[in-house]
């Protein structure tokens, strides 16, 4: 069966409550202009979401589960070690440079204060599912013999970080829209390598 008219609406508010919190902050973000921005009445919105923290806790649990799928997808992928990083090192790149996940990035740091236990949620949250889907990668690969890690965690975190800092990092401080001057292939294919030459067993991976 479709989506029932209710969920229909619903889904409606929390597209435009994205756009909205993201561009204004929740601060300045009205409750009105989501609803006159999703083609629903103030009532139907209040229906849904009770209050505007409650809309803002909804839109950011929404955009994490989105954005975290484009990078799970990344584990799926086959190959060597050096292919099967690549893969993972673009969709985590891309995620990184897509306006929308960095907006998603700046509004919950922006307000940690406000939502201090949906902050935390969000960071223990990402690293779960980013993280882990690296770490899941990782650790297949040390299980075959392609890579040798003693701690597979901090091994994960440094390819991370590498793709982070020209990208989302980029984005925080430069702006949504900046797009690093290296292609993202280059910077994921020299993080990539960074790690191979530290990981890969000789005669495996390197």
């Amino acid at each position: 069966m479709g989506e029932s008219r209710s969920e229909r609406k619903r889904e409606l508010v929390l597209r435009a409550a994205r756009v909205i919190f993201a561009r204004d902050g929740f601060s300045q973000a009205g409750m009105e202009s989501v609803a006159r921005s999703a083609g629903v009445s103030t009532a139907t919105l209040y229906a849904h979401f009770p209050g505007k923290a409650d809309l803002f806790r909804i839109v950011v649990e929404a955009a994490l589960a989105d954005i975290a799928d484009r990078v799970r997808q990344s584990a799926e992928a086959q190959g060597d070690a050096r292919a099967r990083l690549r893969t993972f090192g673009m969709a985590y790149a891309e995620l990184y440079c897509a306006a929308d996940s960095r907006a998603l990035f700046r509004m919950v740091i922006a307000e940690r204060r406000r939502f201090p236990g949906l902050a935390d949620h969000f960071r223990d949250h990402a690293r779960m599912a980013l993280g882990g889907t690296l770490l899941a990668v990782v650790g297949d690969l040390a299980r075959i013999g392609e890579i040798a890690i003693d701690k597979p965690s901090w091994a994960a975190g440094q390819l991370q970080g590498m793709i982070e800092h020209a990208t989302l990092v980029l984005g925080l401080v430069a702006g949504d829209h900046v797009m690093p001057v290296r292609p993202l292939e280059t910077i994921v294919h020299e993080a990539v390598e960074t790690f191979l030459a530290r990981y890969a067993v000789r005669g495996k991976a390197a």
